[in-house]
């Protein structure tokens, strides 16, 4: 069969082609009738409509943002920190009727895949931290917003100052007197295939708080309150694992396990934090009678559970990334947007016991 195209349909009615194309696209300039009769045709001959792609470069946007995760997609529906950002992202795209193309990370090549054929007016790259999609995005010489981390050059960046938040979570556990202090650090998975050796990542010598990866970034901060308090960087236990709060469990239990057991946890996430918390309930470790526990985000569920925290503004960063791509600033069109932070001293931190602090 002869392929159905605008003008065929153009031809049967009597019209010309950019009157079909309008009772598509632009029914209002038609009048009502006029628009019915275009339609009934195109059903008629099985028409599906405009081509997508076609009709994107002949009107030169695609009024879609890309949004690159390099977890599972599902990962962002399932992290109330990845929902709360989302849902900041899709209130400016709302407002603008821009759409989201949420691209996942099933496997390297077919990330790639989807990333170079996204039909999509620019990218916003949500914590890629090590990941090798930056790179396949920035080839695509489109507008480009990175959230938390990595900073690129010429590129506009949303994030807070992590490192200096880091270090006052670990500030606030050794003013209170502790000593014994183990980490859990968030590790996206991407990163931990990418890295050519286990250390890389925990690589702390960094030369400044927000280009390197927030992952790191917090990793110096303690580092950096640590030794200011004369505790030994090389004795403090860290366990590598990612944002999620089953996963986080088996890393607790490795440093519950330690002895002397740590009188304090920093963890890199409130969800970390919930699996610590969740192992020690199992094993009738108090908190923070018996331990501390310090998590990152302050996402909804941190307040009910007590958990002492940092905030940060994560559904106003969806919004500031949204506007950077869509808005953009011709005064400053890459800039780096540091937002502000706060810990929250909740009831899941105190000085260490007696017994344990001895």
């Amino acid at each position: 069969m002869e392929r159905v195209t605008l003008q065929t349909i153009a031809d049967r009615v009597g019209v010309s082609r950019t009157t079909v194309s309008n009772a598509f696209s632009r029914p209002d300039q038609l009048k009502e009738e006029l628009r019915q009769r275009i339609m009934e045709v195109a059903e008629e001959l099985d028409y599906p409509g405009p081509n997508p792609a076609a009709r994107t470069l002949r009107r030169g946007r695609a009024g879609v943002i890309g949004v690159v995760f390099t977890e599972a997609l599902s990962y962002a529906f399932a992290d109330s920190y990845a929902v709360g950002f989302l849902r900041g992202l899709a209130r400016v795209a709302e407002q603008s009727g821009t759409g989201l193309h949420l691209i996942g990370w099933p496997s390297p090549g077919v990330a790639e895949e989807v990333i170079g054929d996204a039909v999509v007016d620019g990218f916003c790259l949500f914590s890629p931290e090590g990941h090798p999609l930056v790179e396949t995005v920035l080839r695509r010489r489109l507008p480009v917003v990175t959230v938390d981390h990595p900073y690129v050059e010429g590129v506009p960046f949303v994030g807070i100052e992590d490192r200096i938040a880091a270090r006052e979570v670990a500030t606030h556990l050794l003013d209170l007197g502790h000593r014994r202090i183990a980490i859990v650090a968030a590790q996206p998975m991407a990163a931990q295939a990418a890295a050519t050796r286990p250390a890389d990542w925990l690589d702390v010598d960094l030369a400044g708080d927000h280009r390197f990866g927030a992952g790191r970034a917090r990793l110096a901060g303690y580092h950096d309150a640590c030794v200011k308090a004369g505790v030994s960087w090389g004795d403090v236990p860290i366990h590598r694992t990612t944002n999620d709060r089953e996963i986080a469990r088996r890393a607790a239990e490795h440093l519950l396990d330690l002895r002397p057991r740590p009188t304090a946890v920093i963890a890199a996430t409130d969800e970390i934090a919930f699996g610590v918390m969740d192992v020690a309930a199992q094993r009738g470790i108090t908190i923070p009678g018996d331990l501390s526990v310090v998590g990152f985000d302050d996402v909804p569920a941190a307040e009910p559970a007590g958990l002492t925290t940092v905030r940060q503004p994560i559904t106003e960063k969806g919004t500031t990334a949204g506007r950077l791509l869509l808005k953009p600033s011709r005064q400053d069109p890459s800039p780096c947007v540091l937002m502000d932070h706060r810990l929250i001293i909740r009831r899941t931190t105190a000085a260490p016991g007696d017994a344990l602090a001895t």
